[in-house]
């Protein structure tokens, strides 16, 4: 897949928790939690094998004035810095509000959000409660992509769920919200 020249760049990051405080909580989720969304800066790091196709396709160069960030390059828009949710959700997860966590990575979220829930359980996103941010309605539109791919490839908008008892959703959503991020009630578990 390389060519002469060709390089890849991957970074990772090890942390340590005490075992009673592992995430997800799986015995504690019940159908009703809510699924609390964390806006996404962009692509962040996944689905840039797509971006490439969609970029060629469109015949812009990535110095070229952004289609729907005028302001700004296409590569700078397309490669925005990869938000880093640990500063606003570590105190909310250490009072013990969270019953888990799922960080929109590789697999969009259609793979990602299942991981963090119990057996018996499914996560139903509501996806009309976020507008879809334009640098994913530009790939969609210019990339013939269809939305269960969207979907499945990219955050579209939401970087991080947690999951979250009924009467946990206000303190958790002021904690997020006063920690700087745009945080909101994306969908339930259901029973599966």
């Amino acid at each position: 897949m390389y060519k002469g020249g060709d390089y890849d760049l991957a970074g990772f990051c090890v942390g340590a928790v005490e075992r009673g405080a592992v995430l997800p909580r799986l015995e504690d989720q019940r159908a009703g939690d809510i699924l609390i969304a964390l806006a996404s800066s962009g692509p962040h790091s996944n689905g840039y094998s797509l971006i490439r196709r969609v970029v060629q396709r469109a015949g812009i160069d990535w110095r070229a004035p952004c289609p729907f960030a005028p302001e700004e390059s296409l590569a700078a828009a397309l490669m925005a810095p990869t938000r880093i949710y640990v500063e606003s959700v570590l105190p909310i997860v250490k009072k013990a509000m969270v019953k888990g966590a799922a960080h929109i990575t590789g697999g969009g979220l259609i793979e990602n959000p299942p991981r963090a829930v119990a057996p018996g359980l499914r996560p139903v996103l509501d996806w009309s409660a976020w507008t879809l941010p334009p640098v994913f309605e530009w790939l969609q539109s210019v990339g013939g992509v269809a939305d269960f791919e969207l979907r499945r490839t990219f955050n579209c908008g939401v970087g991080f769920i947690l999951i979250v008892s009924p009467q946990q959703v206000a303190p958790v959503l002021e904690g997020l919200i006063n920690a700087g991020e745009d945080a909101f009630v994306c969908g339930q578990l259901a029973a599966a």
